[in-house]
């Protein structure tokens, strides 16, 4: 599954359902985290993060910037290497000849992190009344929907440590979705999933919000959140029901605490890092040259797994629909402009993408131009197809006079009606390269006569205006993900989806969209998708991957940037660092250990 901006932990961390979502991080303020630790004091992991959780409440977070790899396990696992798929708090499964019936063996013996037994009947739970749940607004039921029917998969108790998951027709990735979700604990979650407050609204809507007790969220991972203070930081202590124990019969994890240390501004981070109160490091392309010569004296290590797995994208609003009381989410005049294909591709030919490959990534990096990564074996290369838009700015003012735009005395674009061609982009505060490529997106568009105001928000602010109000034009962002399985993305390309930001429609709990229009080549993807999950030969999964690549190209309802390349600073007193690809530094983040 994909997370705005994010959906996936880049750390590693969270089970990858390949978006959205994520990325761990932390902030400032404690002095000698960085110093040895004496033997009275807890060890401590401080790990910055450019945003607070937004909820503690996993099935209705849609920020990569979450907990949630450190507070829940998953049954089934990716291994850090390979990404093959072994056992977590499942002990094993077994998948009938057909393929459309799993089942799960949960290991003996698990606990919550409030000493309250896990069981077969939390998996039921879990699934039956929350993920697979009409009443519960969640990403998760797009990327479990099977066929073209949309039909969602059944999830039984067969005995005290076995689950059968079963599908109606063949779903290539059926194991990795069926095992990746976290349970959720039932002893704590099932009456406020099956009660309503005195408005008529599910009182699950509103539970483990970030003014929530952190002692009232249970989880069954590593740590258990100690305490939260907004805007500054989350404390998690280790958890002392863990499962996980070594050769030697000691429990797991060994680091006491991890400090997610709350820190907006990138600068302000590689200022922090650079004096020791942080332990690690998501390295921007700018700090590189500054932070590689010093790794020695620093004591740290700079880590690169290569591209980045997610994407950085300009997108419009295309929504024709209106809110609640009777008003376009945008104003018409606007929407005709996104809505026109030549438009959008002119916009495209206008970004000078390698000017920013190179000023602002520093040449760290490669042009993007599909929302699968290069690194998938999905991925369709312009060589293979694929088309591009590289920078050519006499093309767009073409297209665009085509497509009967105009300019008026002052060299401003104008439409038919003769309004001026202006629009806000909404980015997110406080990263540094985000903000460049802002300002250069808005200085580019102006050599074509576009007008183009950046507003920075907080991320939850913008998170928020994107996927809960609609209230937007155009936005920067991006969406993590995993490598392997191009089906993570669906809850993007489905015409349903919680993520189909571009265009997105009536979610779970909604009022109907009045005048909301699904265009031919969204539900052409849509259907593609569905066809690739169903499809078990892996090289006509290929070919139907393929093409929704060459449709999502040509349509362009994402604008995709720079593919950077990625490095992580970590300091040299974390013991046990086996930095991989796919888990990046922190997958064994059990076996760690922080050097004295």
């Amino acid at each position: 599954m994909n997370h705005l901006v994010y959906p996936w932990s880049k750390r590693g961390l969270l089970i990858r359902l390949a978006s959205v979502l994520l990325v761990i991080l932390l902030t400032l303020g404690l002095s000698g985290c960085s110093a040895a630790q004496s033997s009275d004091r807890p060890s401590r992991l401080v790990i910055p993060t450019p945003s607070g959780p937004s909820t503690f409440n996993y099935p209705l977070n849609q920020s990569a910037y979450s907990v949630f790899g450190y507070i829940y396990s998953p049954l089934i696992e990716e291994h850090p290497v390979t990404g093959e798929l072994q056992p977590g708090l499942a002990e094993s499964w077994e998948i009938a000849p057909n393929g459309q019936k799993i089942i799960i063996t949960l290991r003996s013996g698990l606990k919550w992190s409030d000493g309250e037994p896990m069981t077969v009947d939390d998996v039921i739970f879990t699934y039956n009344e929350i993920y697979l749940s009409d009443k519960i607004p969640s990403s998760f039921k797009d990327i479990l929907r099977v066929g073209r029917d949309r039909t969602l998969p059944t999830v039984e108790k067969l005995d005290d440590r076995r689950i059968e998951f079963s599908v109606p027709e063949p779903f290539a990735p059926f194991l990795r979705y069926a095992g990746g979700l976290p349970i959720l604990p039932a002893h704590v979650l099932a009456d406020s999933v099956r009660t309503f407050d005195s408005q008529g609204n599910l009182r699950f809507l509103s539970t483990w919000g970030t003014n929530t007790d952190p002692q009232e969220i249970v989880g069954n991972g590593m740590y258990r959140i100690r305490s939260y203070n907004s805007n500054q930081r989350v404390i998690l202590e280790r958890n002392p029901y863990y499962w996980r124990e070594d050769p030697q019969g000691n429990p797991q994890p060994y680091i006491d605490q991890i400090v997610w240390q709350i820190i907006e501004s990138s600068d302000t981070q590689l200022l922090n890092f650079r004096s020791g109160s942080l332990d690690t490091l998501d390295v921007q392309p700018e700090a590189f040259p500054l932070l590689k010569p010093e790794e020695t004296r620093g004591q740290y290590t700079i880590y690169s797994p290569g591209p980045d797995t997610g994407t950085v994208f300009m997108s419009f609003n295309l929504n024709q629909g209106k809110n609640p009381d009777g008003r376009p989410f945008v104003e018409p005049h606007k929407s005709l402009w996104f809505n026109n294909l030549a438009f959008r591709q002119a916009v495209y030919y206008s970004i000078n993408r390698e000017v920013m490959k190179n000023n602002i990534f520093l040449g760290l990096g490669e042009l993007q131009h599909s929302p699968i990564p290069v690194q998938s074996p999905f991925y369709l290369s312009p060589e293979q197809g694929l088309r591009t838009y590289n920078y050519n700015p006499e093309k767009a003012r073409k297209l665009l006079l085509e497509a009967g735009f105009s300019y008026n005395e002052n060299g401003n674009l104008i439409d038919a009606e003769g309004n001026q061609v202006r629009f806000t982009l909404l980015a997110s505060a406080g990263r540094k390269v985000r903000e460049q490529m802002a300002t250069q997106i808005a200085q580019d568009l102006s050599r074509i006569g576009i007008r183009v105001d950046p507003l920075f928000l907080s991320f939850n602010t913008y998170v928020n205006r994107l996927s809960k109000t609609r209230d937007w034009e155009a936005f920067l962002g991006g969406f993590t993900g995993g490598v392997l399985e191009p089906h993570g993305g669906y809850n993007i390309w489905s015409v349903n989806g919680r993520l189909h930001t571009f265009n997105q429609g009536q979610q779970p709990g909604e009022p109907e969209i009045e005048g909301w229009v699904v265009s031919d080549w969204e539900q052409k993807i849509d259907d593609l998708y569905v066809q690739a999950s169903q499809e078990l030969d892996n090289d006509k999964r290929r070919e139907l991957y393929g093409e929704a690549q060459k449709i999502i190209a040509e349509n362009l309802p994402f604008l995709y940037m720079v593919n950077p390349l990625v490095f992580d600073a970590i300091r040299d007193r974390i013991e046990g660092i086996d930095y991989t690809p796919i888990g990046r530094g922190f997958w064994n983040l059990y076996e760690l250990k922080i050097r004295e």
